[in-house]
């Protein structure tokens, strides 16, 4: 992984001094409210519902196992005790007290970490595939792209304060597990005639108010070029986007609003003043540098399966895990290995700061010392011997971190909604806590197949509801709680927005509808066929007459 250098350190460093001086002026009463906002924002933290809340940049999800160490550690000591992992990669805290937030700023940059650019109008965290390096349908490893736009977005003067927040996210598999194209910019690596890698972009996509599938604005940007095509586009986002209504501030209301064809002529005109810029040139030695950071582990090329099978034979439990929350690597005698962050009656992306504890250990044990998250909130343990796995299960047990329903209806992601954000109109944690309970069949579960269920506890999305193939959406009725529910969303190579099945229900019906959305896809489902297959084959008719019968 990506290691800082000196600069590197001193820019965190001295940035950690900044945010300290600046929060003693506001307690001190030198700074007004107004005036200490954006300067907390850019440090990544919140005023919420009940406390501050502070996210902790994980560029493209990578942690060393001494990070994760820290992030336990930053929980135990000045939060509750846990932290909440978050479908950007980051990680939240919910009850940091302000005054002590620049502590914990310090702490982080010890080990090479910071909150920096987690909120506020600039470039977020630069997400990617939590299967980088390791899967078998990777082109190339996209992360060394990533910490190469993340080094140049990082304190960008220019976009320091965009129209509104823009996030970049990067893919080099055939199969999307980075919902690139609803980002503000989505990057898929290719590979042109000539066999030279390149990428293609997709601008204005997003979720929110308005949720918008990403437009193709370029087939092939060379890698030589890719900084200054990133700069193109963001200029032509800052000096045109809307500043007048939060709610039209997103570079895809600007898309939707010039047309695509009209937005490239006008990116493309201003990257022929930035392509020939030396500052911006990607040249092979950049690449071949970052890179470096990049390698593949150490791995035992005589690793083998050991006892596996007459494990799985033996053990059903364990069968059944490997089945679900294992993945296929490119190194034989390794798998990558999900551990869930969704067990019942936990908060989905809640881990303790036991648990991270552990999983540090674990990581060093079993997968070279490093962690990723997912972009579905939970995390991976890329690197592990086939022969290890069976050992490997039982810690993860013992620590409630092998429920194995990766891929299945209630591995869902959740914002944390109303128990903790200020914007939030309804729950998620407790009506993932009645999904959990009503769903308890991981047998029925295993039947239904590939469902991907998302919920938000109000508009803003963070939830990814609209991508779900089944989506919730939590609003507000005259003081009461109400769901809205959509069926056949996808954030993957299909990406499309769910379609609402009819009304908002009561929080006490959200069980029912979903159970009512199941029985429909079971009628109509032909063999083997996800729900997402069912639904565009049948449309929402069925399942709306269903669940208002």
């Amino acid at each position: 992984m990506y290691r800082y250098d000196s600069f590197d350190q001193a820019l965190v460093n001295e940035r950690v001094e900044q945010f300290r001086d600046q929060t003693r002026r506001f307690l001190a009463g030198e700074l007004t409210e107004e005036e200490f906002r954006p300067l907390r924002l850019m440090n990544g933290l919140y005023i919420q519902r009940h406390a501050p809340m502070l996210r902790v940049s994980i560029p493209y999800g990578l942690l060393s196992s001494d990070q994760l160490r820290m992030l336990a550690h930053i929980a135990r000591t000045y939060d509750r005790g846990f932290g909440h992992f978050t479908t950007r990669q980051n990680i939240q805290y919910n009850w940091p007290e302000l005054e002590r937030v620049p502590d914990i700023l310090a702490d982080l940059a010890k080990v090479e970490m910071h909150a920096m650019q987690t909120s506020g109008n600039c470039i977020r965290n630069i997400t990617s595939d939590h299967l980088a390096g390791v899967a078998a349908d990777e082109l190339t490893d996209p992360r060394p792209y990533c910490e190469l736009i993340r080094q140049w977005a990082t304190l960008h003067p220019e976009f320091s304060y965009l129209p509104r927040k823009f996030k970049i996210a990067v893919s080099a598999s055939d199969k999307d597990r980075a919902a690139i194209r609803v980002h503000d910019i989505g990057l898929q690596i290719v590979r042109n005639d000539a066999g030279e890698l390149g990428f293609q972009v997709y601008v204005g996509g997003g979720l929110g108010r308005t949720p918008i599938v990403g437009e193709r604005i370029s087939d092939f940007v060379p890698v030589r070029e890719l900084l200054s095509y990133l700069e193109a586009i963001l200029r032509v986002y800052n000096l045109n986007g809307r500043r007048d209504n939060i709610h039209k501030a997103r570079i895809k209301i600007l898309v939707r609003a010039m047309g695509i064809d009209a937005f490239r002529d006008q990116v493309e005109a201003e990257w022929q003043h930035l392509r020939d810029d030396p500052e911006l040139q990607l040249e092979e030695e950049d690449v071949a540098y970052m890179r470096g950071f990049f390698q593949p582990p150490a791995y035992d090329a005589g690793a083998g399966e050991g006892d596996l099978q007459a494990q799985l034979d033996a053990d059903k439990g364990f069968a059944s895990w490997y089945r679900h929350n294992t993945e296929a690597h490119r190194q034989d005698g390794y798998r990558a290995v999900f551990l869930s962050l969704k067990a019942p009656a936990i908060a989905p992306g809640d881990m303790t700061d036991r648990q991270m504890d552990a999983v540090a250990d674990l990581a060093e044990r079993f997968s070279f010392g490093e962690i990723r998250v997912t972009h579905t909130q939970n995390l991976v343990l890329a690197d592990v011997r086939k022969d290890q796995l069976h050992a490997l299960w039982q810690a993860l047990r013992e620590l409630n971190l092998a429920t194995p329903n990766i891929g299945t209806m209630t591995d869902m992601i959740a914002c944390p909604g109303l128990d903790f954000c200020s914007l939030a109109n309804a729950g998620s944690i407790d009506v993932a806590k009645d999904i959990n309970e009503r769903f308890d069949n991981l047998d029925y579960l295993y039947d239904l197949g590939d469902i991907r269920l998302n919920m938000s506890g109000c508009m803003n999305a963070c939830g990814h509801h609209h991508v779900g193939h089944i989506g919730i959406l939590g609003v507000d009725k005259k003081g009461q709680e109400f769901y809205q529910i959509t069926v056949g969303g996808s954030s993957s190579n299909d990406a499309g927005m769910g379609e609402r099945i009819g009304p908002a229900v009561p929080k006490d019906e959200v069980a029912d509808t979903l159970e009512s959305i199941l029985h429909t896809f079971a009628e109509h489902r032909e063999g083997d066929e996800p729900l997402l297959d069912t639904y565009r084959r049948i449309g929402v008719k069925p399942f709306k007459e269903a669940a208002y019968a």
